[in-house]
């Protein structure tokens, strides 16, 4: 049975107390609100029943903060590792770069502060001070600092105007929004799936798939290729299965969040794949599936990728040689380029060699293109008419094969494991190293968050929490993994977030996605079906 459109009944509740973030929340404590800024803060919280088995809580925490307001904060020139004085500026540097700089402004007639930027310590990240910034003013009306920030430019100085209460002080009084589906397979008797839409190297919006598939509801899923220079956007960057089809291969070692269809099992896992072909007495190992060759979007691939085999967020790892294996899923051709490509039919007999690769596979068919001195193997391997059998397995975080689940969506960096926060970015690579400024802006920093986990009755939780706004500062990762644990979960990874944080209840976007253009086209999402 499906509820009318926006149809619900609803159950409103007012917490008054409420902990501050800063160590694992107590049980007994979460029924005292969200861990955020002081005690004391109002707090609403609004339940919806969607269908049977599903609601939706949207809570409302805090309010302005007078002593927030918007500043203009100026890059620092030369403030990374690199020696050269022309190196790209950051936001983040140490005392002496921000000292030049403060003194540079100050020539230029502007009153500059420096400030220390620490961030609490986490499960494998030591925390504590990240470097310096360099910021100007602080007024109450953006116009006033975006009036500043054109001088600021104009004396030649990189700039932005940001809002203070993004910067994840503990003693912030928000406003917070955010809202949480609930999925209780006791009485759920819908579908929970994972959806990329009609191609994997295409992007959709979040509300996009959800109308196609008529989903009561829906969140943003994983990270995904969102530059063509990093390969082809909307491609899955990290591990993708959809209805146990292995569809894009892991970043290996980074967390994901699994569930089934019947949402009666769900978790965070952390998987390695390892996948190839065989055939004509040879084998041979390949790289990735449904992917450019020669670009790893975050990393973890294989140790001779460049410049890491291990997870790097953000980051597109490098590998000439390569063979990628490919499903008709990926889209109407493969990628074309130099190389070679052997299009296999569905008993696995070779049909077709092409050099260069690239083209539309056949019904049923599917392929593997070689790069670089992979495309001599594969083209040695590949005679019109061999059998070749293409195969691939996934390894649990001990090592152990692993099966593949019904359903995985990509994600880092981990935030709660057995009840207690715990987060991983270190692990995850969100921490580059000789480069304070990515965690800076990426995990210290208050923004729009996707979160997916577990809780101890076995219900899916799918939070999604507005950011880069003044009216809800969002969430830093530590600040996330406090606030899945005071939500109950057991268990909880970090999804794709950003501007890609949305979230759709019967064809409505409900939440207020960040980005200027409105809601992102994203790789994936998950779909709650009637």
């Amino acid at each position: 049975m499906r509820f009318g459109p926006r149809k619900f009944a609803v159950v409103a509740a007012i917490a008054l107390v409420a902990g501050t973030v800063g160590g694992p929340t107590a049980a007994a404590d979460r029924d005292h609100g969200l861990p955020l800024g002081p005690r004391g803060l109002p707090e609403t919280r609004t339940v919806e029943t969607l269908q049977p088995g599903v609601t939706l809580t949207t809570i409302v925490r805090g309010e302005s903060d007078p002593a927030d307001g918007w500043t203009v904060e100026v890059a620092v020139p030369g403030g990374g590792d690199d020696p050269d004085t022309d190196a790209p500026p950051t936001a983040v540097a140490d005392r002496a770069h921000a000292d030049t700089l403060a003194g540079a402004l100050s020539g230029k007639g502007f009153t500059a502060r420096v400030e220390d930027v620490t961030t609490p310590a986490v499960a494998d990240f030591a925390g504590g001070s990240l470097g310096f910034r360099v910021r100007i003013g602080l007024d109450a009306d953006k116009a006033a600092a975006n009036t500043l920030l054109t001088r600021v430019r104009a004396a030649g100085f990189t700039a932005s105007a940001v809002f203070t209460g993004w910067d994840g002080a503990s003693t912030d009084r928000g406003p917070w929004r955010v809202q949480v589906l609930t999925i209780d397979p006791k009485k759920f008797r819908g579908d929970l799936v994972g959806d990329f839409g009609p191609d994997i190297e295409r992007r959709e919006t979040t509300s996009v798939l959800a109308r196609a598939r008529n989903a009561t509801a829906g969140v943003n899923a994983g990270f995904f290729v969102l530059d063509p220079a990093a390969g082809a956007p909307g491609d899955p960057a990290g591990l993708g299965v959809y209805d146990r089809r292995l569809l894009s291969e892991s970043t290996n070692g980074r967390p994901v969040f699994t569930f089934t269809a019947d949402a009666r099992q769900a978790g965070v896992d952390r998987y390695s794949w390892t996948g190839k072909i065989s055939g004509r007495g040879t084998t041979l190992s390949l790289d990735g599936i449904n992917r450019v060759p020669g670009l790893v979007r975050n990393c973890g691939g294989t140790q001779d990728d460049r410049p890491t085999s291990h997870p790097l967020h953000d980051t597109t790892c490098t590998d000439p040689d390569e063979l990628v294996a490919f499903t008709a899923d990926y889209g109407t051709d493969t990628p074309s380029g130099p190389g070679v490509e052997a299009v296999l039919d569905r008993q696995g007999r070779v049909t077709e060699v092409r050099e260069p690769r690239g083209g539309a596979l056949p019904a049923g068919a599917r392929s593997v293109q070689g790069t670089g001195t992979e495309a001599a193997a594969l083209r040695a391997m590949a005679v019109p008419g061999a059998r070749l059998t293409v195969s691939g397995h996934l390894t649990d975080e001990r090592g152990r094969p692993a099966r593949i689940p019904q359903m995985a969506a990509n994600g880092g960096p981990e935030l709660v494991r057995d009840g207690r926060p715990h987060v991983t970015p270190q692990a995850d690579g969100m921490v580059r190293p000789g480069d304070p400024s990515f965690y800076y802006g990426w995990a210290a920093k208050r923004n729009p968050r996707t979160i997916a986990g577990v809780d101890g009755h076995g219900r899916i939780m799918l939070a999604t929490v507005d950011g880069r706004a003044v009216d809800s500062l969002g969430l830093s990762i530590a600040e996330s993994a406090a606030v899945a644990d005071s939500l109950g979960m057991e268990n909880a990874v970090n999804l794709d977030g950003g501007g890609s944080t949305t979230m759709v209840v019967d064809d409505e976007v409900i939440n207020h996605p960040s980005d200027a253009a409105g809601e992102r086209p994203v790789g994936d999402a998950i779909l709650v079906l009637p």
